[in-house]
């Protein structure tokens, strides 16, 4: 619709006014403005800076391998050759004599993390149930070390929490630390904090066959430390290793050797790669001959004193 000339200044004027306030507001509010804009600005950085980084695979297992470099040794389990698996015994002696140990936790049906491998109870303590079927209580009321002899009857099965404060106690004393099947998100924030209050931020890895477990570690503390366990490795380890956050992989020896290329790419991009679980001469000379980072054994005395032999200064 056509308007007049004087309804065309009319509106040019009103346009021009409002214009004119908003390039020029007033001081006050300007002023106000830009406190808030500088104060947001202000806690934006010292959150960014209080915000730890992501630990990488060098921070936690120092420089990554070249073929023929020593790996380091992780007692699988504590030493189990010399203790029963999984009890504090065991992981004491790996504690105090190794660079890692590796331990496994479940919850028992109250919540509560525990050390413990198997689906079932049976093969160690007799019992046909698994661990989330019993409380806490009912747990430590089974005997975890006469099945290995009778200088251990009567161990009971460790909490995290036990096996953190011990691990605190010791400087240098790290661990790898297995969530077995599948773990929710509430559930992961249990161990998350055990970690935290414990103060070990850095020194524990927490790993998994699980994706769904991997993923609910990353959305809880994306900062924490963890390794994805896999049998094979894909074609393209470094795209998965970047999607899941982990600084590294556990795998087989064969895994290793069936992905040419694999073990060099992963190392380039700043991945470690440990294999387990290898007991014999032959397997460690093999994955040494790679450069793999870490060998995983249930006999940590036996590969320390061959590699006292094979790589003498380690």
């Amino acid at each position: 619709m056509a308007c007049t000339v004087a309804q065309g200044r009319a509106i040019g004027g009103k346009a021009r006014t409002v214009l004119d306030r908003l390039s020029q507001p007033p001081r006050r509010a300007l002023r106000i403005a830009c406190a808030f804009v500088g104060t947001a600005a202000i806690a934006a950085l010292l959150l960014i800076a209080a915000t730890p980084t992501t630990a990488s695979a060098v921070d936690v297992f120092g420089a990554l391998r070249l073929p023929g470099e020593p790996a380091f040794i992780v007692g699988h389990r504590g030493d189990r050759s010399e203790a029963p698996e999984n009890t504090m015994p065991a992981l004491e002696l790996a504690m105090d004599e190794l660079d890692f140990v590796e331990t496994d936790v479940q919850l028992s049906r109250d919540g509560v993390p525990v050390l413990f491998h198997d689906t079932s109870l049976e093969r160690v303590t007799g019992d046909r149930r698994s661990v989330g079927e019993i409380d806490l209580d009912g747990l430590r009321n089974l005997d975890v070390g006469a099945w290995y002899g009778g200088a251990y009857a009567g161990e009971r099965m460790p909490t995290l929490d036990e096996f953190l404060a011990s691990l605190a106690r010791r400087e240098t004393a790290r661990a790898l630390v297995e969530l077995k099947a599948d773990w929710r998100v509430e559930e992961v924030r249990r161990v998350v904090d055990l970690v935290e209050r414990h103060g070990l931020r850095g020194r524990v890895v927490l790993q998994s066959f699980s994706l769904e477990t991997l993923f609910a570690v990353q959305q809880v503390s994306p900062t924490t430390p963890r390794i994805m366990l896999i049998r094979e490795l894909p074609a393209e380890p470094v795209a998965l290793a970047e999607r899941l956050g982990v600084i590294g992989f556990g795998t087989t020896a064969a895994s290793v050797t069936s992905v040419p290329g694999a073990l060099e790419a992963l190392h380039e991009a700043g991945i470690a790669v440990l294999c387990y679980t290898l007991n014999t001469n032959d397997t460690w000379q093999d994955v040494s001959e790679l450069g793999v980072d870490g060998i995983i054994t249930d006999q940590p005395s036996e590969l320390d004193e061959w590699l006292a032999v094979t790589a003498p200064g380690t």
